[in-house]
Protein backbone atom coordinates (compact mmCIF):
# COMPACT_ATOMS: atom_id res chain seq x y z
CA UNK A 1 0.00 0.00 0.00
CA UNK A 2 1.28 3.77 -0.78
CA UNK A 3 -1.46 5.28 -0.79
CA UNK A 4 -4.49 6.36 1.93
CA UNK A 5 -7.81 5.68 -0.52
CA UNK A 6 -5.76 2.14 -1.34
CA UNK A 7 -5.84 1.15 2.36
CA UNK A 8 -9.34 2.94 2.76
CA UNK A 9 -10.70 0.18 -0.04
CA UNK A 10 -8.80 -2.55 0.96
CA UNK A 11 -10.26 -2.77 4.22
CA UNK A 12 -13.96 -2.17 3.21
CA UNK A 13 -13.65 -5.31 1.15
CA UNK A 14 -12.09 -7.22 3.99
CA UNK A 15 -8.44 -7.49 3.60
CA UNK A 16 -7.16 -9.49 6.23
CA UNK A 17 -3.75 -8.06 6.08
CA UNK A 18 -2.18 -4.41 4.22
CA UNK A 19 1.19 -4.80 3.89
CA UNK A 20 3.50 -1.51 3.34
CA UNK A 21 7.20 -2.12 1.78
CA UNK A 22 10.10 -0.21 3.16
CA UNK A 23 12.52 -1.40 0.73
CA UNK A 24 14.38 1.00 -1.09
CA UNK A 25 15.04 -0.82 -4.46
CA UNK A 26 11.15 -1.35 -4.45
CA UNK A 27 9.37 0.50 -6.74
CA UNK A 28 6.77 0.48 -4.12
CA UNK A 29 9.12 1.68 -1.25
CA UNK A 30 7.85 4.06 1.42
CA UNK A 31 10.07 5.77 4.53
CA UNK A 32 9.36 4.24 7.14
CA UNK A 33 7.97 7.43 8.53
CA UNK A 34 5.09 7.54 5.34
CA UNK A 35 4.22 3.71 6.05
CA UNK A 36 3.66 4.77 9.98
CA UNK A 37 1.62 7.24 8.96
CA UNK A 38 -0.36 5.03 6.50
CA UNK A 39 -0.95 2.51 8.64
CA UNK A 40 -2.76 4.48 11.16
CA UNK A 41 -6.03 3.44 10.17
CA UNK A 42 -5.29 -0.44 9.42
CA UNK A 43 -6.84 -2.11 12.61
CA UNK A 44 -4.47 -4.14 15.08
CA UNK A 45 -3.63 -7.00 13.81
CA UNK A 46 -3.89 -6.38 9.82
CA UNK A 47 -0.45 -4.22 9.31
CA UNK A 48 2.45 -6.36 8.01
CA UNK A 49 5.46 -4.29 7.42
CA UNK A 50 7.86 -6.06 3.89
CA UNK A 51 11.28 -5.59 3.96
CA UNK A 52 14.52 -7.79 2.20
CA UNK A 53 17.23 -8.82 4.04
CA UNK A 54 16.65 -6.80 7.19
CA UNK A 55 19.46 -6.01 9.90
CA UNK A 56 18.51 -6.57 13.76
CA UNK A 57 18.71 -3.04 14.22
CA UNK A 58 16.03 -1.96 11.29
CA UNK A 59 13.98 -4.41 12.57
CA UNK A 60 14.39 -3.13 16.16
CA UNK A 61 13.19 0.27 14.66
CA UNK A 62 10.27 -1.04 12.55
CA UNK A 63 9.11 -2.88 15.66
CA UNK A 64 9.10 0.61 17.41
CA UNK A 65 6.59 1.66 15.03
CA UNK A 66 3.64 -0.70 15.76
CA UNK A 67 3.11 -2.93 12.81
CA UNK A 68 1.70 -6.36 13.70
CA UNK A 69 3.70 -8.52 11.56
CA UNK A 70 6.79 -8.52 9.96
CA UNK A 71 7.46 -10.23 6.52
CA UNK A 72 11.45 -10.26 5.88
CA UNK A 73 12.74 -11.42 2.18
CA UNK A 74 15.69 -13.16 2.96
CA UNK A 75 18.21 -15.56 0.94
CA UNK A 76 17.51 -19.45 1.22
CA UNK A 77 20.47 -19.99 3.71
CA UNK A 78 20.29 -16.67 5.82
CA UNK A 79 23.13 -16.52 8.64
CA UNK A 80 21.19 -18.24 11.60
CA UNK A 81 22.48 -15.46 14.09
CA UNK A 82 20.74 -13.28 12.47
CA UNK A 83 17.73 -15.55 12.45
CA UNK A 84 18.12 -15.45 16.44
CA UNK A 85 18.26 -12.03 16.58
CA UNK A 86 15.31 -11.55 14.48
CA UNK A 87 13.32 -14.10 17.00
CA UNK A 88 14.78 -11.86 19.92
CA UNK A 89 13.13 -8.95 18.82
CA UNK A 90 9.71 -9.71 17.40
CA UNK A 91 9.36 -13.15 17.91
CA UNK A 92 7.88 -16.45 16.18
CA UNK A 93 4.71 -15.43 15.28
CA UNK A 94 5.35 -12.20 14.32
CA UNK A 95 8.03 -12.86 11.63
CA UNK A 96 6.70 -13.73 8.29
CA UNK A 97 9.75 -15.23 6.17
CA UNK A 98 9.92 -15.03 2.75
CA UNK A 99 12.66 -17.30 1.40
CA UNK A 100 14.17 -16.38 -2.29
CA UNK A 101 13.73 -20.09 -3.78
CA UNK A 102 14.82 -20.74 -7.26
CA UNK A 103 12.89 -23.59 -8.91
CA UNK A 104 15.97 -26.38 -8.13
CA UNK A 105 16.71 -25.10 -4.54
CA UNK A 106 14.89 -27.58 -1.35
CA UNK A 107 13.00 -25.85 0.70
CA UNK A 108 14.77 -25.12 4.01
CA UNK A 109 12.67 -27.47 6.61
CA UNK A 110 15.23 -25.49 9.44
CA UNK A 111 13.80 -22.29 8.76
CA UNK A 112 10.45 -23.26 10.29
CA UNK A 113 12.05 -23.33 13.64
CA UNK A 114 12.09 -19.17 13.17
CA UNK A 115 8.56 -18.22 11.59
CA UNK A 116 5.21 -19.69 11.62
CA UNK A 117 4.23 -17.99 8.63
CA UNK A 118 6.29 -18.64 5.29
CA UNK A 119 5.27 -16.56 1.71
CA UNK A 120 6.39 -18.52 -1.27
CA UNK A 121 6.98 -15.90 -4.10
CA UNK A 122 7.89 -16.34 -7.46
CA UNK A 123 11.29 -16.72 -7.85
CA UNK A 124 13.64 -14.34 -10.34
CA UNK A 125 16.98 -13.79 -10.37
CA UNK A 126 16.81 -10.15 -10.78
CA UNK A 127 14.05 -9.43 -8.83
CA UNK A 128 12.68 -9.76 -5.60
CA UNK A 129 9.05 -9.82 -5.47
CA UNK A 130 6.43 -8.27 -7.63
CA UNK A 131 7.80 -9.84 -10.78
CA UNK A 132 3.84 -10.25 -11.92
CA UNK A 133 4.87 -13.86 -12.76
CA UNK A 134 2.92 -16.88 -11.63
CA UNK A 135 5.10 -19.86 -9.31
CA UNK A 136 4.64 -23.13 -8.85
CA UNK A 137 1.72 -23.96 -7.77
CA UNK A 138 1.89 -27.37 -7.40
CA UNK A 139 5.06 -27.76 -5.33
CA UNK A 140 2.85 -24.55 -3.14
CA UNK A 141 0.37 -27.49 -2.51
CA UNK A 142 2.99 -29.77 -1.66
CA UNK A 143 4.88 -27.85 0.80
CA UNK A 144 1.45 -26.75 2.09
CA UNK A 145 0.65 -30.37 3.03
CA UNK A 146 3.99 -31.05 4.04
CA UNK A 147 4.24 -28.76 6.85
CA UNK A 148 0.56 -28.28 7.91
CA UNK A 149 1.50 -26.35 11.10
CA UNK A 150 2.96 -23.65 8.90
CA UNK A 151 0.58 -20.69 7.87
CA UNK A 152 1.44 -20.66 3.78
CA UNK A 153 1.03 -17.68 1.84
CA UNK A 154 0.56 -17.74 -2.49
CA UNK A 155 2.41 -14.65 -3.65
CA UNK A 156 3.42 -14.12 -7.33
CA UNK A 157 1.66 -13.01 -10.47
CA UNK A 158 -1.82 -13.28 -8.71
CA UNK A 159 -5.07 -11.21 -10.50
CA UNK A 160 -8.92 -11.50 -10.83
CA UNK A 161 -8.05 -13.30 -14.03
CA UNK A 162 -6.36 -16.14 -12.34
CA UNK A 163 -6.73 -16.37 -8.56
CA UNK A 164 -9.59 -18.82 -8.64
CA UNK A 165 -7.23 -21.23 -10.34
CA UNK A 166 -4.58 -20.76 -8.65
CA UNK A 167 -6.16 -21.54 -5.45
CA UNK A 168 -7.51 -24.44 -6.41
CA UNK A 169 -4.48 -25.62 -8.09
CA UNK A 170 -2.60 -24.68 -4.88
CA UNK A 171 -5.02 -25.26 -2.13
CA UNK A 172 -3.88 -21.78 -0.50
CA UNK A 173 -5.86 -20.42 2.08
CA UNK A 174 -3.94 -17.06 2.15
CA UNK A 175 -2.97 -15.34 -0.77
CA UNK A 176 -0.86 -11.89 -1.82
CA UNK A 177 -1.59 -9.62 -4.17
CA UNK A 178 0.13 -6.37 -5.43
CA UNK A 179 0.76 -5.76 -9.40
CA UNK A 180 -1.77 -8.00 -10.17
CA UNK A 181 -4.44 -5.41 -9.39
CA UNK A 182 -2.45 -1.91 -10.54
CA UNK A 183 -2.14 0.51 -12.69
CA UNK A 184 1.06 1.09 -12.11
CA UNK A 185 3.62 0.09 -9.17
CA UNK A 186 1.80 1.16 -6.00
CA UNK A 187 -0.88 2.79 -7.41
CA UNK A 188 -3.67 0.06 -7.11
CA UNK A 189 -6.59 -0.47 -9.20
CA UNK A 190 -9.91 0.40 -7.76
CA UNK A 191 -11.87 -1.90 -10.09
CA UNK A 192 -9.19 -4.79 -10.83
CA UNK A 193 -8.91 -4.85 -6.23
CA UNK A 194 -12.83 -5.03 -6.25
CA UNK A 195 -12.83 -8.01 -8.45
CA UNK A 196 -10.24 -9.96 -7.16
CA UNK A 197 -11.68 -9.62 -3.98
CA UNK A 198 -15.19 -10.94 -5.88
CA UNK A 199 -13.63 -13.84 -7.69
CA UNK A 200 -12.24 -14.98 -3.63
CA UNK A 201 -15.98 -14.24 -2.53
CA UNK A 202 -16.72 -16.64 -5.06
CA UNK A 203 -14.39 -19.55 -4.07
CA UNK A 204 -15.78 -19.46 -0.55
CA UNK A 205 -19.44 -19.84 -1.88
CA UNK A 206 -18.25 -22.52 -4.08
Amino acid sequence: MTREADVEQALSLGADYLGFIVYPKSPRALHLEKAAELSVPVPDGKGVLVDVGTTPVDLERYRKTGFDYFQIHVDPSPDRKILDAYLTVVGRDQLWLAPRLAPADPFPEWMLEYTKTIVFDTYSKDQIGGTGRTGDFARFAELKARFADTDWVLAGGLNPANIMAAVRESNAEAVDVNSGVETAPGVKDSEKLRSFFQALRGLDCG
